[in-house]
């Protein structure tokens, strides 16, 4: 029985290849690539303007499966987060919050997740596996066919729709997105390919909560908008709540993130010289989920300023999203303002993320899905860690 490729986890050249392999143009890849993921096609005998013997080799030597709903969540802002299977143990949760001018996908990229960050509904979840290419892509590609042509997705400022729903992707969601550094490097790729979805790489970012030798990796593989989990000032205080921090201190994550913002060097991407050009954007956003009592004291923003000096930055200031037996509370909004304040004083940049699907548990730190595989996370995290570093 013949072994079937699904399509939707090759990027734009293992799919030329694949066509080769099978005795066709590479040129073909274009046209499939546009397909499947501008026009939302995964019926062979639908793409017109291949041969028919393509398309007859198409169905029987590949496939293209996407992920299927399970079901759907609608926030009271307009929030959606969707929960679909990724096999018969396990499913992960996407959010999609739409806004005026664009609408931001929060992408997942594991079941569960090994970092067991004390603060996030995932990491109590365990870890079971990291997604696929397909199960990454997927869920953009299902985004940007949830919605009929004639609903409006979200009006641009001049009262016009955009042509696509999704114009921000943040790999936020269930699990820690560079210890799936492969996959998601090929996804995020497919994310940024003018056959594909064609987004900038300033609307693309990947968050990691400090995986250093990834953060080096992905600045020469696939440079795009970066996230920092940071969370604590200092050492003590980031390793009770941010386990990894153990095995990534703070000083050598903020030489990898300085590392990451150097404009001073060309790169190679996918074979083509691609140069840096100093920019106000090239900056690293730290996100800091403000914790009641933990983390939130005056005394740890004036610790920030000075962690973080030399470092190209943002800071978003995210006021803690409550779950189950979380042990922790909100900091309070005059807390949180206070914070805000100082590290403006101090000349950086520092916003407060407005709490988006709360009611739905589709707030930052929220996403749990469902993960078979919930024994003794802490057991298996440091080595899933180390095998995928």
């Amino acid at each position: 029985m013949t072994v079937k490729t699904n399509l939707l986890d090759l990027d734009r050249f293992q799919l030329a290849e694949f066509l080769e392999g099978i005795g066709e143009s590479s040129f073909r890849a274009q046209q499939v690539f546009k397909w499947i993921h501008q026009r939302g096609i995964v019926d062979f005998g639908a793409m017109t303007d291949l041969s028919r013997s393509l398309r007859e080799k198409l169905c029987e030597l590949a496939k293209i499966n996407v992920p299927a709903f399970e079901c759907e969540s609608r926030s009271d802002d307009g929030t959606l987060k969707w929960l679909f299977p990724v096999d018969n143990a396990n499913s992960v949760e996407s959010v999609f919050i739409p806004e005026k001018g664009r609408g931001t996908l929060c992408v997942s990229s594991q079941a569960g997740c090994a970092l067991e960050c004390a603060f996030c509904a995932t990491g109590r979840e365990g870890f079971n596996r990291n997604l696929k290419v397909s199960e990454i892509i997927g869920q953009l590609w299902l985004a940007q066919n949830r919605f009929p042509e004639t609903e409006c997705r979200g009006a641009r400022l001049d009262g016009s729709i955009p042509s696509r729903t999704v114009s921000n992707v943040v790999l936020m969601g269930m699990g820690e997105p560079l210890t799936n550094y492969d996959n998601v490097v090929h996804a995020v790729r497919i994310m940024l390919d003018d056959f594909a979805y064609g987004l900038s790489r300033r609307r693309v970012t990947v968050s990691t909560s400090g995986i250093v030798p990834n953060i080096d990796r992905l600045r020469e593989d696939c440079p795009v908008s970066l996230a920092v989990s940071l969370h604590a000032p200092n050492d003590d205080l980031r390793s009770e709540i941010v386990p990894i921090n153990k095995k990534y201190p703070i000083a050598e994550l903020m030489e990898a993130c300085k590392r990451y913002t150097d404009s001073s060097q060309g790169l190679v991407v996918s074979g083509v010289k691609w140069q840096r050009r100093g920019s106000p954007r090239d900056f690293v956003t730290f996100e800091y989920i403000m914790l009641a009592g933990v983390n939130d004291q005056l005394e740890h923003a004036q610790e920030l300023i000075s962690v973080t000096r030399g470092v190209p930055c943002k800071f978003n200031l995210i006021p803690f999203n409550p779950f189950f037996e979380s042990g922790f509370n909100r900091s309070s909004e005059k807390t949180i303002r206070q914070f805000q304040k100082i590290l403006m004083d101090a000349g950086l940049v520092a916003t407060v993320r407005k709490t988006r699907g709360e009611d739905i548990a589709g707030a930052c730190g929220q996403l749990a899905g469902q993960v078979k595989d919930r024994r003794t996370p802490r057991a298996k995290s440091a080595q899933v860690v180390s095998s995928s570093i």
